[in-house]
């Protein structure tokens, strides 16, 4: 029997961009891949690192519902960004995405290059709360 359940469709949910699932859960844990703006049609949308930071928020809590979590279960999120220049724009549009007073601990990186030319990528680590 696994010891993990794979997350791979759900209202609002992307199509994963590669072999993986848009998320794992294991135990009270749920352990999120990277999300990038995509539509649902696995287009991705935004032509500014904003409006993309919007979209893949939009996408983690999609996972995160169909995983049976919310945003409140946030511990861990990590953003990568095609250009640091982007940063305060992308942390103004995470930060309205969040339900007030949700502040998981969170670590952001420039990247060299993100898949399919995307500007943001947002991983993120959930537990259920008790």
């Amino acid at each position: 029997m696994p010891s993990h359940t794979l997350v791979t469709h759900g209202p609002g949910i992307p199509p994963a961009a590669g072999p993986y699932s848009p998320a794992v859960v294991a135990g009270d844990t749920c352990y999120l891949s990277g999300q990038i703006a995509l539509d649902r049609a696995g287009a991705l949308i935004g032509e500014d690192a904003a409006t993309q930071a919007v979209q893949v928020m939009s996408n983690i809590g999609a996972v995160l519902d169909a995983a049976g979590f919310r945003f409140e279960d946030l511990v861990l999120v990590t953003i990568l960004l095609a250009d640091v220049a982007d940063f305060a724009a992308v942390n103004d549009a995470y930060a309205v995405s969040l339900p007030e007073r949700v502040r998981p601990a969170r670590v952001t990186y420039q990247a060299g290059a993100l898949p399919l030319g995307a500007l943001v990528e947002i991983q993120a680590t959930a537990v259920r709360q008790r």
